[in-house]
Protein backbone atom coordinates (compact mmCIF):
# COMPACT_ATOMS: atom_id res chain seq x y z
CA UNK A 1 0.00 0.00 0.00
CA UNK A 2 1.14 3.77 -0.83
CA UNK A 3 2.49 5.39 2.31
CA UNK A 4 0.11 8.01 1.45
CA UNK A 5 -2.95 6.15 1.04
CA UNK A 6 -2.30 4.31 4.51
CA UNK A 7 -1.31 8.25 5.84
CA UNK A 8 -5.02 9.44 4.29
CA UNK A 9 -6.43 6.02 6.28
CA UNK A 10 -4.99 6.93 9.19
CA UNK A 11 -6.24 10.41 9.35
CA UNK A 12 -9.77 8.86 8.49
CA UNK A 13 -9.57 6.75 11.47
CA UNK A 14 -8.08 9.33 14.11
CA UNK A 15 -11.10 11.96 12.93
CA UNK A 16 -13.88 8.93 13.42
CA UNK A 17 -12.18 8.47 16.88
CA UNK A 18 -12.31 12.28 18.04
CA UNK A 19 -16.07 12.74 16.50
CA UNK A 20 -17.03 9.19 18.44
CA UNK A 21 -15.89 10.28 21.81
CA UNK A 22 -17.60 13.78 21.22
CA UNK A 23 -20.98 11.86 20.02
CA UNK A 24 -20.35 9.31 23.00
CA UNK A 25 -20.75 12.39 25.52
CA UNK A 26 -24.60 13.15 25.28
CA UNK A 27 -26.97 9.84 25.84
CA UNK A 28 -29.31 10.51 22.96
CA UNK A 29 -26.03 10.66 20.17
CA UNK A 30 -23.71 7.85 22.22
CA UNK A 31 -24.56 4.75 20.24
CA UNK A 32 -23.79 6.93 16.75
CA UNK A 33 -20.55 7.86 18.71
CA UNK A 34 -19.96 4.19 19.43
CA UNK A 35 -20.73 3.51 15.55
CA UNK A 36 -17.87 5.96 14.68
CA UNK A 37 -15.55 4.84 16.85
CA UNK A 38 -16.03 1.60 15.47
CA UNK A 39 -15.75 2.21 11.66
CA UNK A 40 -12.65 4.34 12.42
CA UNK A 41 -10.83 1.07 14.46
CA UNK A 42 -11.76 -1.17 11.49
CA UNK A 43 -10.52 1.17 8.70
CA UNK A 44 -7.40 1.38 11.34
CA UNK A 45 -6.89 -2.51 11.38
CA UNK A 46 -7.17 -3.04 8.34
CA UNK A 47 -4.75 -0.03 7.16
CA UNK A 48 -2.02 -1.57 9.65
CA UNK A 49 -2.68 -5.23 8.45
CA UNK A 50 -2.49 -4.52 4.82
CA UNK A 51 0.89 -2.08 5.47
CA UNK A 52 4.37 -4.24 4.12
CA UNK A 53 6.02 -1.98 7.57
CA UNK A 54 4.05 -4.58 9.54
CA UNK A 55 3.36 -8.13 8.21
CA UNK A 56 6.71 -9.61 6.34
CA UNK A 57 5.43 -13.27 6.60
CA UNK A 58 3.50 -13.95 3.25
CA UNK A 59 -0.53 -15.15 3.30
CA UNK A 60 0.23 -17.57 6.18
CA UNK A 61 1.01 -14.73 8.49
CA UNK A 62 -2.26 -13.13 7.28
CA UNK A 63 -4.35 -15.72 7.66
CA UNK A 64 -3.48 -16.48 11.12
CA UNK A 65 -3.84 -12.86 12.21
CA UNK A 66 -7.21 -12.97 10.55
CA UNK A 67 -7.99 -16.37 12.49
CA UNK A 68 -6.83 -14.61 16.20
CA UNK A 69 -8.96 -11.86 15.07
CA UNK A 70 -12.55 -13.98 14.11
CA UNK A 71 -11.87 -15.90 17.38
CA UNK A 72 -11.37 -12.89 19.41
CA UNK A 73 -14.41 -11.31 18.11
CA UNK A 74 -16.30 -14.21 18.35
CA UNK A 75 -15.14 -15.21 22.04
CA UNK A 76 -16.09 -11.35 22.69
CA UNK A 77 -19.29 -11.11 21.34
CA UNK A 78 -20.97 -13.73 23.24
CA UNK A 79 -19.33 -12.47 26.05
CA UNK A 80 -20.45 -9.18 25.93
CA UNK A 81 -24.01 -10.47 24.90
CA UNK A 82 -24.37 -12.99 27.63
CA UNK A 83 -22.93 -10.07 30.46
CA UNK A 84 -25.59 -8.82 32.70
CA UNK A 85 -25.27 -5.27 33.88
CA UNK A 86 -24.18 -6.21 37.46
CA UNK A 87 -21.09 -7.84 35.24
CA UNK A 88 -20.13 -5.02 33.25
CA UNK A 89 -17.43 -3.27 36.11
CA UNK A 90 -15.93 -6.57 35.75
CA UNK A 91 -15.70 -6.67 32.37
CA UNK A 92 -14.71 -2.99 31.76
CA UNK A 93 -11.82 -4.32 34.08
CA UNK A 94 -10.62 -6.71 32.46
CA UNK A 95 -10.88 -5.17 28.81
CA UNK A 96 -8.41 -2.66 30.35
CA UNK A 97 -6.36 -5.56 31.27
CA UNK A 98 -6.37 -6.69 28.49
CA UNK A 99 -5.70 -3.46 26.69
CA UNK A 100 -2.18 -3.09 29.22
CA UNK A 101 -1.15 -6.84 28.58
CA UNK A 102 -1.56 -6.31 24.64
CA UNK A 103 0.48 -3.30 25.01
CA UNK A 104 3.47 -4.67 26.99
CA UNK A 105 3.26 -7.95 24.89
CA UNK A 106 3.94 -5.80 21.55
CA UNK A 107 7.02 -3.73 23.39
CA UNK A 108 8.62 -7.25 24.36
CA UNK A 109 8.05 -8.50 20.69
CA UNK A 110 9.46 -5.56 19.40
CA UNK A 111 12.50 -5.86 22.15
CA UNK A 112 12.93 -9.74 20.50
CA UNK A 113 12.83 -8.45 16.71
CA UNK A 114 15.32 -6.20 17.55
CA UNK A 115 13.80 -2.74 16.82
CA UNK A 116 15.56 -1.06 19.64
CA UNK A 117 17.86 1.13 17.39
CA UNK A 118 18.47 3.77 19.80
CA UNK A 119 17.83 5.20 23.14
CA UNK A 120 14.66 7.38 22.52
CA UNK A 121 12.43 3.74 21.03
CA UNK A 122 14.26 1.77 23.95
CA UNK A 123 12.57 4.25 26.25
CA UNK A 124 9.38 4.25 24.60
CA UNK A 125 9.64 0.25 24.93
CA UNK A 126 10.77 0.03 28.74
CA UNK A 127 7.60 2.87 29.25
CA UNK A 128 5.51 0.41 27.50
CA UNK A 129 6.51 -2.69 29.18
CA UNK A 130 5.77 -0.65 32.88
CA UNK A 131 2.85 0.99 32.07
CA UNK A 132 1.13 -1.60 30.53
CA UNK A 133 1.92 -4.30 33.22
CA UNK A 134 0.68 -1.75 35.56
CA UNK A 135 -2.44 -1.87 33.88
CA UNK A 136 -2.79 -5.61 33.66
CA UNK A 137 -2.19 -6.95 37.17
CA UNK A 138 -4.11 -4.10 38.11
CA UNK A 139 -6.71 -4.78 36.19
CA UNK A 140 -6.54 -8.22 37.46
CA UNK A 141 -7.01 -6.99 41.36
CA UNK A 142 -9.74 -5.06 40.16
CA UNK A 143 -11.99 -7.74 38.23
CA UNK A 144 -11.39 -9.73 41.21
CA UNK A 145 -12.27 -7.06 43.86
CA UNK A 146 -15.37 -6.26 41.99
CA UNK A 147 -16.41 -9.95 41.38
CA UNK A 148 -16.44 -10.30 45.00
CA UNK A 149 -13.97 -12.81 45.29
CA UNK A 150 -13.32 -14.44 48.51
CA UNK A 151 -9.43 -13.89 48.44
CA UNK A 152 -10.83 -9.81 48.18
CA UNK A 153 -13.55 -9.86 50.36
CA UNK A 154 -11.32 -8.08 53.50
CA UNK A 155 -9.52 -4.90 53.62
CA UNK A 156 -5.87 -5.91 52.78
CA UNK A 157 -3.14 -3.20 53.95
CA UNK A 158 0.35 -3.10 53.35
CA UNK A 159 2.61 -1.61 56.04
CA UNK A 160 4.36 1.21 54.27
CA UNK A 161 2.93 0.32 50.89
CA UNK A 162 4.10 3.76 49.49
CA UNK A 163 8.15 3.12 50.47
CA UNK A 164 7.45 -0.18 48.78
CA UNK A 165 5.38 0.83 46.07
CA UNK A 166 8.43 3.81 45.55
CA UNK A 167 11.09 1.13 45.76
CA UNK A 168 9.61 -1.09 43.03
CA UNK A 169 8.89 1.69 40.36
CA UNK A 170 12.87 2.48 41.35
CA UNK A 171 13.36 -0.76 40.54
CA UNK A 172 11.24 -1.02 37.29
CA UNK A 173 12.96 2.51 36.43
CA UNK A 174 16.69 0.79 36.87
CA UNK A 175 15.26 -1.70 33.93
CA UNK A 176 14.64 0.86 31.69
CA UNK A 177 17.84 2.89 32.41
CA UNK A 178 19.80 -0.25 31.61
CA UNK A 179 17.19 -0.93 28.49
CA UNK A 180 17.96 2.48 27.14
CA UNK A 181 22.38 2.34 28.07
CA UNK A 182 22.19 -1.12 26.06
CA UNK A 183 19.24 -1.41 23.95
CA UNK A 184 20.99 -5.00 21.91
CA UNK A 185 23.35 -6.43 24.82
CA UNK A 186 22.72 -8.71 27.96
CA UNK A 187 22.20 -5.50 30.16
CA UNK A 188 18.99 -4.42 27.78
CA UNK A 189 17.70 -8.36 28.05
CA UNK A 190 18.54 -8.03 31.89
CA UNK A 191 15.98 -4.87 31.98
CA UNK A 192 13.40 -5.69 30.17
CA UNK A 193 13.07 -8.95 32.65
CA UNK A 194 13.70 -6.40 35.57
CA UNK A 195 10.73 -3.76 34.12
CA UNK A 196 8.27 -6.62 33.74
CA UNK A 197 8.53 -8.38 36.44
CA UNK A 198 8.73 -5.11 38.67
CA UNK A 199 5.58 -3.61 36.99
CA UNK A 200 3.91 -6.53 37.34
CA UNK A 201 4.19 -6.70 41.05
CA UNK A 202 3.92 -3.48 40.89
CA UNK A 203 0.41 -3.37 39.75
CA UNK A 204 -0.71 -5.83 42.28
CA UNK A 205 0.51 -3.80 45.12
CA UNK A 206 -1.36 -0.49 43.77
CA UNK A 207 -4.57 -1.66 43.61
CA UNK A 208 -4.99 -4.46 46.53
CA UNK A 209 -5.27 -1.93 49.00
CA UNK A 210 -8.20 0.75 47.23
CA UNK A 211 -11.54 -0.68 47.31
CA UNK A 212 -15.09 0.66 48.24
CA UNK A 213 -16.03 3.98 46.95
CA UNK A 214 -12.87 4.45 45.18
CA UNK A 215 -13.33 1.23 42.62
CA UNK A 216 -15.52 3.49 39.92
CA UNK A 217 -12.04 5.96 40.01
CA UNK A 218 -9.23 3.15 39.88
CA UNK A 219 -10.96 1.55 37.15
CA UNK A 220 -11.04 4.81 35.26
CA UNK A 221 -7.12 5.48 35.95
CA UNK A 222 -6.80 1.94 35.11
CA UNK A 223 -8.32 2.84 31.52
CA UNK A 224 -6.00 5.72 30.93
CA UNK A 225 -3.04 3.75 31.74
CA UNK A 226 -4.08 0.77 29.23
CA UNK A 227 -4.10 3.97 26.60
CA UNK A 228 -1.29 5.50 27.78
CA UNK A 229 0.32 1.98 27.06
CA UNK A 230 -0.85 1.70 23.81
CA UNK A 231 0.45 5.20 23.13
CA UNK A 232 3.71 4.77 23.96
CA UNK A 233 3.62 1.33 21.74
CA UNK A 234 2.80 3.23 18.55
CA UNK A 235 6.51 4.96 19.00
CA UNK A 236 8.82 1.54 18.46
CA UNK A 237 6.42 0.26 15.53
CA UNK A 238 5.92 3.81 14.06
CA UNK A 239 2.15 3.59 14.10
CA UNK A 240 0.49 6.75 13.82
CA UNK A 241 -3.47 5.89 14.74
CA UNK A 242 -2.02 3.95 17.57
CA UNK A 243 -0.45 6.96 19.50
CA UNK A 244 -3.17 8.69 18.63
CA UNK A 245 -5.74 6.36 19.72
CA UNK A 246 -3.81 5.72 22.81
CA UNK A 247 -3.43 9.18 23.57
CA UNK A 248 -7.22 10.47 23.13
CA UNK A 249 -8.06 6.76 25.52
CA UNK A 250 -5.29 8.14 27.65
CA UNK A 251 -6.42 11.42 28.11
CA UNK A 252 -10.06 11.30 28.06
CA UNK A 253 -9.28 8.45 30.99
CA UNK A 254 -6.99 10.71 33.25
CA UNK A 255 -10.21 13.97 32.72
CA UNK A 256 -12.27 11.28 34.00
CA UNK A 257 -10.68 10.32 36.58
CA UNK A 258 -9.65 13.95 37.99
CA UNK A 259 -13.27 14.91 37.50
CA UNK A 260 -14.63 11.64 39.85
CA UNK A 261 -11.59 12.43 42.36
CA UNK A 262 -13.66 15.95 42.49
CA UNK A 263 -16.79 14.70 42.75
CA UNK A 264 -15.37 12.79 45.97
CA UNK A 265 -14.05 15.66 47.61
CA UNK A 266 -10.21 14.27 47.36
CA UNK A 267 -7.25 14.41 45.31
CA UNK A 268 -5.78 11.50 42.84
CA UNK A 269 -2.28 11.42 45.27
CA UNK A 270 -4.48 10.65 48.42
CA UNK A 271 -6.47 7.99 46.26
CA UNK A 272 -3.24 6.02 44.84
CA UNK A 273 -1.41 7.05 48.44
CA UNK A 274 -3.56 7.14 50.68
CA UNK A 275 -3.56 4.71 54.12
CA UNK A 276 -6.42 3.03 54.86
CA UNK A 277 -8.21 4.05 58.22
CA UNK A 278 -9.96 1.69 60.32
CA UNK A 279 -13.46 1.67 59.90
CA UNK A 280 -15.56 3.74 61.86
CA UNK A 281 -16.34 2.74 65.15
CA UNK A 282 -20.07 2.28 66.45
CA UNK A 283 -21.79 5.73 66.59
CA UNK A 284 -21.89 6.72 70.61
CA UNK A 285 -24.80 7.21 72.37
CA UNK A 286 -28.31 5.32 71.92
CA UNK A 287 -28.33 2.67 69.60
CA UNK A 288 -31.71 3.09 67.13
CA UNK A 289 -33.12 0.58 65.27
CA UNK A 290 -34.35 1.18 61.79
CA UNK A 291 -37.72 1.41 61.36
CA UNK A 292 -39.30 -0.49 58.59
CA UNK A 293 -42.88 -0.34 56.59
CA UNK A 294 -44.84 -2.77 54.18
CA UNK A 295 -45.40 -2.13 50.79
CA UNK A 296 -49.11 -1.50 51.30
CA UNK A 297 -48.20 1.22 53.76
CA UNK A 298 -45.58 3.14 51.30
CA UNK A 299 -48.07 3.15 48.73
CA UNK A 300 -50.47 5.33 50.58
CA UNK A 301 -47.33 7.85 51.54
CA UNK A 302 -46.49 7.29 47.98
CA UNK A 303 -50.07 8.16 46.38
CA UNK A 304 -50.13 11.36 48.18
CA UNK A 305 -46.62 12.54 47.00
CA UNK A 306 -46.13 15.27 44.60
CA UNK A 307 -42.31 15.15 44.12
CA UNK A 308 -40.34 11.82 44.03
CA UNK A 309 -36.72 11.49 43.46
CA UNK A 310 -35.07 8.01 43.16
CA UNK A 311 -31.12 7.64 44.14
CA UNK A 312 -30.08 4.64 42.51
CA UNK A 313 -27.32 2.23 43.32
CA UNK A 314 -25.42 -1.17 42.70
CA UNK A 315 -27.92 -2.77 44.56
CA UNK A 316 -30.63 -1.48 41.81
CA UNK A 317 -28.51 -3.61 39.27
CA UNK A 318 -28.13 -6.32 41.35
CA UNK A 319 -31.96 -6.97 41.23
CA UNK A 320 -32.18 -5.84 37.80
CA UNK A 321 -35.20 -3.49 39.40
CA UNK A 322 -34.38 -0.83 36.42
CA UNK A 323 -37.50 -1.60 34.21
CA UNK A 324 -39.64 -2.29 37.28
CA UNK A 325 -38.77 1.19 38.49
CA UNK A 326 -39.34 2.61 35.40
CA UNK A 327 -42.68 1.41 35.46
CA UNK A 328 -43.10 2.73 38.48
CA UNK A 329 -42.09 6.45 37.61
CA UNK A 330 -45.10 6.13 34.74
CA UNK A 331 -47.38 5.52 37.21
CA UNK A 332 -46.26 7.91 39.72
CA UNK A 333 -46.49 10.84 36.69
CA UNK A 334 -50.17 9.58 36.08
CA UNK A 335 -50.33 10.35 39.53
CA UNK A 336 -49.57 13.85 38.64
CA UNK A 337 -46.75 13.42 41.01
CA UNK A 338 -42.72 14.98 39.40
CA UNK A 339 -39.85 11.98 39.22
CA UNK A 340 -36.56 12.74 39.38
CA UNK A 341 -33.71 10.41 39.51
CA UNK A 342 -30.62 11.57 41.58
CA UNK A 343 -27.47 10.02 40.21
CA UNK A 344 -23.99 10.53 42.33
CA UNK A 345 -20.81 10.32 40.18
CA UNK A 346 -19.64 7.21 41.76
CA UNK A 347 -22.92 5.37 41.90
CA UNK A 348 -22.40 2.04 40.95
CA UNK A 349 -18.77 -0.25 40.21
CA UNK A 350 -17.95 2.39 37.21
CA UNK A 351 -18.30 5.45 35.71
CA UNK A 352 -21.79 6.31 34.34
CA UNK A 353 -22.84 2.75 35.47
CA UNK A 354 -26.42 4.24 36.71
CA UNK A 355 -26.96 6.04 33.39
CA UNK A 356 -26.52 3.49 31.38
CA UNK A 357 -28.87 1.05 32.87
CA UNK A 358 -31.44 3.49 33.38
CA UNK A 359 -31.19 4.29 29.75
CA UNK A 360 -31.34 0.64 29.04
CA UNK A 361 -35.27 1.07 30.85
CA UNK A 362 -35.94 3.77 28.59
CA UNK A 363 -35.33 6.57 31.56
CA UNK A 364 -35.82 10.01 29.77
CA UNK A 365 -31.94 11.27 30.09
CA UNK A 366 -33.96 14.68 31.05
CA UNK A 367 -35.46 12.96 34.50
CA UNK A 368 -31.21 11.77 34.84
CA UNK A 369 -30.28 14.50 37.29
CA UNK A 370 -26.57 14.68 39.35
CA UNK A 371 -26.23 15.30 43.06
CA UNK A 372 -25.33 18.83 42.43
CA UNK A 373 -28.70 19.67 39.99
CA UNK A 374 -30.69 17.92 42.64
CA UNK A 375 -29.62 18.63 46.51
CA UNK A 376 -31.08 22.17 46.40
CA UNK A 377 -34.56 20.92 45.47
CA UNK A 378 -34.46 17.58 48.23
CA UNK A 379 -35.58 19.49 51.20
CA UNK A 380 -38.45 20.56 48.70
CA UNK A 381 -38.88 16.58 47.95
CA UNK A 382 -41.86 14.87 49.57
CA UNK A 383 -39.88 10.84 49.08
CA UNK A 384 -36.44 9.78 48.76
CA UNK A 385 -36.40 6.57 47.21
CA UNK A 386 -33.00 4.84 48.28
CA UNK A 387 -32.45 1.83 46.12
CA UNK A 388 -29.07 -0.26 46.44
CA UNK A 389 -27.40 2.80 47.13
CA UNK A 390 -25.60 2.90 50.61
CA UNK A 391 -22.45 5.12 50.46
CA UNK A 392 -23.29 7.61 47.67
CA UNK A 393 -26.33 8.86 50.79
CA UNK A 394 -24.11 8.37 53.68
CA UNK A 395 -24.76 11.45 56.19
CA UNK A 396 -21.62 10.58 57.80
CA UNK A 397 -19.81 11.96 54.68
CA UNK A 398 -20.67 15.80 56.39
CA UNK A 399 -20.99 15.38 59.96
CA UNK A 400 -18.88 12.88 60.64
CA UNK A 401 -14.97 13.37 60.86
CA UNK A 402 -13.87 10.04 61.88
CA UNK A 403 -15.34 8.24 59.08
CA UNK A 404 -13.66 7.31 55.93
CA UNK A 405 -16.15 9.10 53.76
CA UNK A 406 -16.03 12.41 55.01
CA UNK A 407 -15.73 15.01 52.97
CA UNK A 408 -17.32 13.00 49.99
CA UNK A 409 -20.12 15.40 48.59
CA UNK A 410 -23.64 13.20 48.52
CA UNK A 411 -27.07 13.09 47.78
CA UNK A 412 -28.71 14.69 50.15
CA UNK A 413 -31.70 12.11 50.70
CA UNK A 414 -31.46 13.16 54.58
CA UNK A 415 -33.51 16.59 53.85
CA UNK A 416 -36.35 15.13 51.82
CA UNK A 417 -39.49 14.84 54.29
CA UNK A 418 -39.65 11.19 53.67
CA UNK A 419 -36.87 8.68 52.80
CA UNK A 420 -37.42 5.01 52.00
CA UNK A 421 -34.67 2.71 51.69
CA UNK A 422 -34.93 -0.31 49.66
CA UNK A 423 -32.48 -2.97 50.88
CA UNK A 424 -32.21 -6.59 52.11
CA UNK A 425 -31.23 -6.31 54.96
CA UNK A 426 -29.34 -4.25 57.36
CA UNK A 427 -25.98 -5.15 56.05
CA UNK A 428 -23.77 -2.19 55.63
CA UNK A 429 -22.61 -0.88 51.79
CA UNK A 430 -19.58 -1.98 49.92
CA UNK A 431 -17.18 0.39 52.18
CA UNK A 432 -18.73 -1.58 54.81
CA UNK A 433 -19.30 1.71 56.34
CA UNK A 434 -22.20 2.11 58.86
CA UNK A 435 -24.83 4.59 57.30
CA UNK A 436 -27.09 6.97 60.00
CA UNK A 437 -29.00 7.84 57.36
CA UNK A 438 -31.37 4.33 58.18
CA UNK A 439 -31.98 4.96 61.35
CA UNK A 440 -33.41 9.08 61.10
CA UNK A 441 -36.72 10.02 62.44
CA UNK A 442 -37.77 10.20 58.75
CA UNK A 443 -36.43 7.61 57.28
CA UNK A 444 -38.42 4.21 56.78
CA UNK A 445 -36.63 0.57 55.61
CA UNK A 446 -38.32 -1.42 52.88
CA UNK A 447 -36.76 -5.09 53.37
CA UNK A 448 -36.51 -6.82 50.34
CA UNK A 449 -35.77 -8.02 46.82
CA UNK A 450 -35.76 -4.11 44.84
CA UNK A 451 -37.54 -4.96 41.87
CA UNK A 452 -40.37 -7.12 43.70
CA UNK A 453 -41.04 -4.26 45.56
CA UNK A 454 -41.19 -1.52 43.36
CA UNK A 455 -43.41 -4.31 41.26
CA UNK A 456 -45.55 -4.81 43.76
CA UNK A 457 -45.66 -0.56 44.77
CA UNK A 458 -46.59 -0.53 40.83
CA UNK A 459 -49.55 -3.26 41.15
CA UNK A 460 -50.88 -1.09 44.03
CA UNK A 461 -51.60 1.94 42.07
CA UNK A 462 -53.10 -0.32 39.52
CA UNK A 463 -55.15 -1.40 41.83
Amino acid sequence: MSDYICIILYMISCVLFIMGIKKLGKADTARKGNLYSSVGMLIAVVSVLISQDVIDGGWLSYLLIVLAIAGGSVVGFIWAKKVEMTGMPQLVALFNGFGGLSSMLVAISQYTAGVTEDAFTALTLGLTILIGAVAFTGSLIAWGKLAGLKMFKKNISIPGKNFINAGILVIAAMGILFLCISPDGGLGLAGVIITTIASLVLGVTLVITIGGGDMPVIISFLNALSGLAAAFAGFPIGNTVLIVSGCLVGASGVILTLIMCKAMNKTFASLLFKTTKKKASAVAGEHKEPKSMSVEDAFLILEAAKSVVFIPGYGMAVAQAQHAVKELCDVLEENGCEVNFAIHPVAGRMPGHMNVLLAEANVPYEQLKTADEMNPQMPNTDIAIVIGANDVVNPAAINDESSPLYGMPIVNAYEARTVFVLKRGQGTGFSGIENPLFTMDNTVMIYGDAKQTVSQLVVEFEN
